[in-house]
C-alpha cells in the first residue's frame, strides 16, 4: 500500500486514484477473519446499517493499474494475519475495551 501511494504522490494525476486491491470483503468476512486469527470468543451482532438499501461505492483500482502499474502485493488476509503476528510480538500489552490493558494496568496504554 505504501508502494502504491509513494507512485500516486510522485506522479501529476489529478484525479482520486484507489490503490485497494480488487477484492472486497464484507465487514462479517473481516470480522470472522479477526476473530479467529486473535483466537477470541466474541460473536458477531448485526444491526440495520442505517443506508435504507443504498450500495456503497466500489473501488476503482484500475486506473492505478494503467497509469502507474501497480498492483497490491499482499491479500486483505495476508494483510490481516500479518498485523495480528506483528501485534503479538509488542512488549507492549493491548489496550482492551474500557481502557485496561490486557495485564490489569489501567490508562497506561500508548499508541504509536
Amino acid at each position: 500500500m505504501v508502494g502504491g501511494v509513494l507512485l500516486v504522490a510522485a506522479g501529476r494525476s489529478v484525479r482520486p486514484v484507489d490503490i485497494g486491491g480488487d477484492e472486497e470483503p464484507t465487514a462479517a468476512e473481516i470480522a470472522r477473519l479477526v476473530i479467529e486469527l486473535t483466537g477470541s470468543d466474541s460473536s458477531l451482532a448485526f444491526v440495520e446499517d442505517g443506508r435504507g438499501g443504498r450500495a456503497r461505492p466500489r473501488p476503482v483500482t484500475g486506473f492505478a493499474r494503467e497509469i502507474f502499474g501497480w498492483l497490491p502485493s499482499v491479500t486483505w488476509q495476508d494483510g490481516l494475519e500479518r498485523t495480528v503476528a506483528a501485534f503479538r510480538g509488542q512488549s507492549e500489552p493491548f489496550p482492551a475495551p474500557g481502557g485496561e490493558t490486557t495485564d490489569g494496568r489501567a490508562g497506561e496504554e500508548r499508541w504509536a
